[in-house]
C-alpha cells in the first residue's frame, strides 16, 4: 500500500473543509428562509388586522355619526284660577286720570308665569266697554280693556272665557270680550266672537301639539244667539256632552293633537270637594283618552286626582278646582258663604308633556305652587297681590309684617291639606319630584 504524500493529504483536508462549509451555509440559508417567511407572514397578518380594525372603527364612526341625536323636548303649561275684578279691586286700580293700573296683581307671580312655556288663566269678567255702562264688579262684571295689557305683560298667553259670567254684559259684551282678547294677541278659549271661530285650539308648544278645549256648565243670564258661541254642557244631559266631547277629541287629533287637555267650569261654589257629576265627567273624559283636566268655578280649591280609565289604557290627572287667582272674596266679605279663608287661596298649577326621540308624547310631570291673595291699603283704594308660596317659609321673603306672614302661612297650610295626598299620588305615578314630600306639622 502506497503512503499518501503531503500534497494529497492537503487536498483531502481542503475537500472535507469545503463540504463542512457547504453544509453550514445550507443550514444557515434554510434558517434564514424560515425566519424571513415568518416575518413576512406576521407582517401580512398585522396589516390585515390593522386594516380590519380600521374598517371596524370607520364602521363604528359611521354608525355613531349616522345615529339620530337622542333629544327629548318638553312643553310646560302653567295655569291659575279665577280673575275676578270686584268693585274694590277696580277702585284700587283706578288712577287720577281715569286709567287703571293692575301692575300689583301678579308682580310676584310673574317669574313663575314667564318661566313656563305657556300660561293660562280664567278671566271671569267681561270687557263690555263703556257702551255696556260703567266698569263694575259683581254681579255683572264689566272690566276695562287694560286688564289685558297687564296679564299679557305678566306672561299669560291664553284666557279662558267659558264661565257663568261670560254674558254679564249681554251677547254684545261677550262678543266684544272675545274681540278685544284676540286683538291683544292673547289666545281665547271657551267663547267665540263669531260662529266661524274655532271651539278648540291645537297649540304647537316647543314642537308638541296640545289640543285644548274649555266648557262651562252654564251662564248667569241668557241671550238669543249665545248658545252657538259658548261651549256649554248640561249636567242634566251628560250623554249629549260626552258625544260632543268625543267628536271634539277626534277633531283635535285629526288636526295633529298629540295630547288632550279639557278646562272645565263646574262644581259647587265654596265646596272644597268635587260633586258627583264632576267625578262622573272626569271618569268619562279619562275613558276617552284625555290627559289633563283643569277645573274652576267653586272659588275655593278642590283636590287633584289620578284617574284610571275603565279599560286600563289611560290615566288622567284631574285638578277639580284651582280656586281664585285674584278677587275681593276675603274672609270678612264672605259672611254666611265661606268664612274659612279658602276663597283667598289659589294655585299655580303646571303640567309638562314630553316628546321622546321616537316621537311619542306623554305626560311626565305636574306641580302645584300654593298662592295667597293679600289685600292691603285703605278702604276705597285697596291693593291686591298674589303671593306664590313654594313652602311655609316663603311667606317671610316678601317683606310682610308678622300678622300678614301668618295669614300667608295659614293659606299655605289650607292648600297643603287639600292638595298634598292627591298631588303625591300623581307625582309618584309620573316619577317627578314630590312637592309636599316633607309634611309640615298638622
Amino acid at each position: 500500500m502506497k503512503r499518501k504524500t503531503n500534497r494529497q493529504k492537503a487536498i483531502v483536508r481542503r475537500r472535507i473543509f469545503i463540504a463542512i462549509l457547504a453544509v453550514l451555509l445550507a443550514t444557515i440559508v434554510a434558517l434564514l428562509s424560515v425566519v424571513i417567511c415568518a416575518i413576512v407572514k406576521n407582517t401580512h397578518r398585522d396589516d390585515k388586522e390593522a386594516q380590519s380594525n380600521s374598517e371596524l372603527t370607520s364602521s363604528n364612526n359611521e354608525s355613531i355619526n349616522s345615529k339620530p341625536e337622542s333629544k327629548e323636548i318638553t312643553a310646560t303649561i302653567l295655569n291659575t284660577g279665577d280673575i275676578l275684578l270686584h268693585d274694590n279691586v277696580l277702585w284700587g286700580a283706578k288712577q287720577s286720570d281715569g286709567s287703571y293700573n293692575f301692575s300689583q296683581l301678579f308682580k310676584f307671580a310673574r317669574p313663575y308665569i314667564t318661566k313656563a312655556d305657556y300660561a293660562v288663566a280664567n278671566l271671569e269678567v267681561t270687557l263690555g266697554g263703556t257702551e255696556a255702562g260703567n266698569y263694575r264688579g259683581y254681579p255683572g262684571f264689566n272690566s276695562p280693556d287694560s286688564i289685558l295689557d297687564y296679564v299679557k305683560a305678566d306672561g299669560f298667553d291664553m284666557l279662558l272665557t267659558a264661565n257663568n259670567h261670560c254674558l254679564d254684559t249681554g251677547l254684545a259684551g261677550m262678543k266684544r270680550t272675545a274681540k278685544q282678547i284676540k286683538a291683544s294677541g292673547l289666545d281665547i278659549l271657551g267663547t267665540k266672537e263669531t260662529t266661524s271661530d274655532p271651539m278648540y285650539v291645537v297649540k304647537n308648544i316647543n314642537g308638541i301639539k296640545i289640543g285644548m278645549v274649555a266648557y262651562t256648565y252654564g251662564t248667569n243670564s241668557s241671550a238669543a244667539g249665545a248658545d252657538e258661541l259658548i261651549n256649554y254642557f248640561s249636567s242634566a244631559n251628560l250623554p249629549a256632552f260626552y258625544s260632543e266631547a268625543q267628536s271634539v277629541i277626534d277633531d283635535m287629533k285629526q288636526n295633529g293633537a298629540e295630547a288632550i287637555v279639557f278646562y272645565m267650569h263646574w262644581g259647587n261654589e265654596y265646596q272644597t270637594k268635587p260633586n258627583v257629576y264632576q267625578k262622573d265627567i272626569a271618569q268619562k273624559l279619562c275613558n276617552m283618552g284625555v290627559d289633563v283636566i283643569v277645573g274652576g268655578h267653586p272659588h275655593v280649591l278642590q283636590p287633584i286626582e289620578l284617574i284610571h280609565s275603565e279599560d286600563s289604557q289611560n290615566t288622567t290627572v284631574c285638578l277639580y278646582s284651582m280656586g281664585n287667582a285674584i278677587s275681593n272674596q276675603r274672609i270678612s266679605e264672605m259672611t254666611g258663604l265661606c268664612e274659612t279663608g279658602h276663597t283667598e287661596d289659589g294655585v299655580l298649577f303646571s303640567y309638562t308633556f314630553t316628546k321622546d326621540q321616537s316621537g311619542d308624547v306623554s305626560l311626565t310631570a305636574v306641580d302645584i305652587i300654593p298662592t295667597w291673595v293679600d289685600r292691603y291699603g285703605e278702604r276705597g283704594s285697596y291693593q291686591y297681590t298674589m303671593y306664590p308660596l313654594e313652602n311655609m317659609a316663603t311667606a317671610e321673603n316678601y317683606g310682610l309684617d308678622a300678622a300678614t306672614v301668618q295669614k300667608a302661612k295659614d293659606s299655605y297650610e289650607r292648600t297643603r291639606k287639600i292638595m298634598s295626598d292627591g298631588l303625591s299620588v300623581c307625582q309618584q305615578h309620573l316619577g317627578c319630584e314630590i312637592r309636599f314630600a316633607e309634611q309640615e306639622t298638622e
